[in-house]
């Protein structure tokens, strides 16, 4: 009997927007990556070319799927996006009778979008803070459970989140592929709540690098961390 080879999940947050760079509120505004962010995405590729991923999962926003095409394109890997939600002359699902052997499917979901931040979206933090008090945008963006107004808390964004990672990726990981998400911090952050069991106090103050993969492999029934560093030192900038 064939023994069944480990699962593997890497997790990216994408390189740096032109957003990152003017320290502004983006959550699901489609803002594209800075050139450092386009550099970083390769620096990324290169630590990603050991992996040869049987799937790809993203979100709906630019700067997240621009990392990942170069994150793929450098394994000369071609990425097709599998629109399962805009009907049937888009919902062709690639497999291996029908794609050829350096195609990989990519799997884009809402649900993996960043954090909704309302009110917020658009403005420098800096203004914001002046606009409605330190401390009150220090709650929003830190509590587990507050929100700016018409917003979302990171307990939502986390509950969007996890039918998505139960339901799609984490079946694959535990069948034995390898599976590469580049997404963003908020999105990212709850599945290594969920994957590594860290309190609601704790998880909001995560620090995920820039396009660097953090790497788990699924064995016996158990996430290991494998490689990836993050901290719980998260500025408020």
């Amino acid at each position: 009997m064939k023994k069944q080879k480990n699962g593997t999940l890497v997790l990216v947050r994408h390189g740096e927007s032109r957003w990152n760079v003017h320290n502004r509120f983006t959550g699901w505004v489609d803002v594209p990556l800075s050139s450092h962010g386009v550099d970083e995405a390769e620096i990324c590729a290169k630590h990603c070319k050991k992996f040869d991923f049987d799937a790809a999962f993203t979100s709906k926003l630019e700067r997240a799927q621009a990392t990942l095409t170069i994150i793929l394109s450098r394994q000369n890997r071609t990425g097709i996006v599998q629109h399962t939600d805009r009907g049937k002359k888009y919902a062709w699902l690639c497999n291996s009778s029908a794609c050829l052997p350096d195609d990989i499917p990519i799997f884009d979901s809402e649900a993996l979008n960043e954090r909704y931040y309302g009110i917020l979206q658009g403005m420098e933090k800096k203004e914001a803070e002046k606009k409605y008090g330190e401390e009150k945008v220090l709650g929003w963006r830190r509590g587990y459970a507050t929100k700016p107004p018409k917003g979302e808390s990171l307990r939502e964004a986390h509950a969007r989140m996890l039918p998505c990672f139960k339901k799609q990726i984490l079946p694959r990981v535990q069948n034995g592929e390898s599976v590469i998400v580049c997404a963003h911090g908020n999105s990212l952050r709850g599945m290594i709540k969920h994957i590594e069991e860290i309190s609601d106090d704790d998880i909001a103050f995560i620090d995920l690098p820039e396009a660097t993969p953090i790497v788990y492999t699924y064995e016996k029934g158990d996430f290991l961390h494998t490689s990836g560093e993050y901290d719980f030192n998260r500025p408020l900038r």
